[in-house]
């Protein structure tokens, strides 16, 4: 077997190539001198990854978010959070963590998610006496929700990559992404208890504020149900409902809160295609590597030596979850799940492991990467943004990790939780 590509990747990650140059260096010495098999391979395997039709819900996913962060989106749905939470204990910490959850549904992006509330909602904790570390910290964590709740684009590339319903996928993120609401509200209610952070409203909402200010975000709120929904009844493919939620998106910020305009369109697209140029070229880049592990039978191989050393689904599971976050330390999360989803997919299956429950379980694990130092890359976005120490913001994330992880053993040890949408569904 040979494994040299593999040395090379490592190399590479080691240096710090970037990620997508990385898995097409380390290739490209295998397929020079491979006699039964040519160096175009490469480039015709990254034309081909570009062109699949199940592929370009990525784009279409990232599109809808940027424009919903222009449309005024966010501003009513962070009004519902306050009128729903405002009144406890630390009420814009708990207002930052289901404003990440309701955004969930949106951009389906946790960086984008933690780039909209740097801006919008951490100077206001700060003036209102919050402490900086703690308000961006809020903001780093919560941002690990938004990428499980649907649509979030690490739920489109697992079921790409490993070829699984993406109806099931989504619909088993409700639960994940509410335990991991509910686990952080508690948290933050302890801290600002402890600190005297004071509620941001003087009293609970009435109903009739409530029920206002959810009439007014209704049509954001419509949005993950209803591509859920569309997906259950074959109304659509997975692709053809990204492009619907970035038309559905533009015509209600456009025609309904009127408050996206037309000369916003060009940095619309700028940051669009910014996004998902990474997020593709890093996903044919994986093909291209995916096709070298195929030929080498690399996956087979590997799924034969873990069910030789345990045939526990549960120990696999551990020694899933343990390996992932020891990566997610070092590597992209997004990078680690294109790499890895393929080698261990098959080995969950020959486990009788759900790959619902399994690209669930990934899923998240990716999430708390993006958090977990030292090159957790939502950890230099919101020190960058709100100018904040990076080894502060690290310390007051510890807690938040914690709680992360507690509920990432809670769900891959608990299928139920992950399952039993999808399973009522479909």
């Amino acid at each position: 077997m040979n494994l040299i590509p593999v040395l090379i990747l490592a190399l590479s990650f080691m240096m710090g190539f970037p990620c997508a140059f990385a898995l097409i260096i380390c290739v490209i010495p295998y397929f020079i001198f491979d006699p039964y098999i040519s160096i175009n391979v490469v480039v015709q395997r990254l034309i081909s990854s570009s062109e699949s039709i199940s592929l370009m819900a990525v784009p279409f996913f990232i599109t809808a978010g940027t424009i919903m962060n222009y449309s005024g989106i966010s501003a009513k749905l962070m009004s519902l959070a306050d009128a729903l939470v405002g009144h406890l204990t630390g009420g814009l910490g708990h207002v930052n963590v289901l404003l990440s959850t309701l955004m969930g549904g949106i951009s389906g992006s946790g960086a984008a998610d933690a780039a909209m509330e740097c801006k919008l909602l951490v100077p206001e904790m700060e003036k209102r006496g919050y402490d900086k570390g703690f308000s961006a910290a809020v903001t780093t964590a919560s941002a690990c929700i938004t990428p499980i709740i649907p649509p979030g684009v690490g739920l489109v590339v697992f079921a790409f990559v490993c070829e699984v319903s993406l109806g099931k996928l989504m619909s088993a993120g409700y639960i994940p992404g509410l335990m991991m609401m509910v686990s952080m509200m508690i948290l933050v209610r302890f801290i600002s208890h402890k600190r005297g952070y004071k509620p941001s409203r003087t009293k609970r909402a009435s109903f009739k504020e409530i029920w206002k200010l959810t009439k007014n975000a209704s049509w954001a709120l419509f949005l993950p149900f209803g591509l859920i929904m569309g997906l259950r009844l074959g109304m659509f493919t997975a692709t053809e409902g990204g492009a619907m939620m970035a038309i559905y998106s533009l015509l209600i910020g456009k025609f309904v809160y009127k408050e996206l305009r037309f000369r916003d369109l060009p940095k619309i697209m700028y940051e669009s295609v910014l996004s998902m140029a990474a997020v593709m070229l890093v996903l044919t880049a994986a093909n291209v590597f995916s096709y070298y592990l195929s030929w080498e039978r690399i996956p087979q191989a590997l799924s034969a030596s873990l069910i030789e050393i345990s045939k526990n689904k549960y120990l696999f599971l551990l020694f899933v979850n343990v390996l992932l976050l020891i990566l997610g330390m070092f590597l992209d999360g997004m990078a680690t799940m294109i790499i890895l989803a393929p080698l261990l997919a098959p080995v969950a299956t020959a486990l009788g492991i759900d790959l619902v429950h399994f690209g669930l379980v990934m899923c998240l694990n990716c999430a708390i990467g993006a958090i977990t130092p030292p090159f957790g890359t939502y950890i230099f976005l919101v020190s960058g943004t709100v100018k904040v120490k990076t080894d502060l913001l690290v310390k007051e994330l510890i807690p938040f990790i914690g709680v992360c992880i507690a509920v990432l053993a809670l769900i891959t040890y608990i299928p139920w939780f992950t399952m039993v949408i999808p399973n009522l569904l479909f």
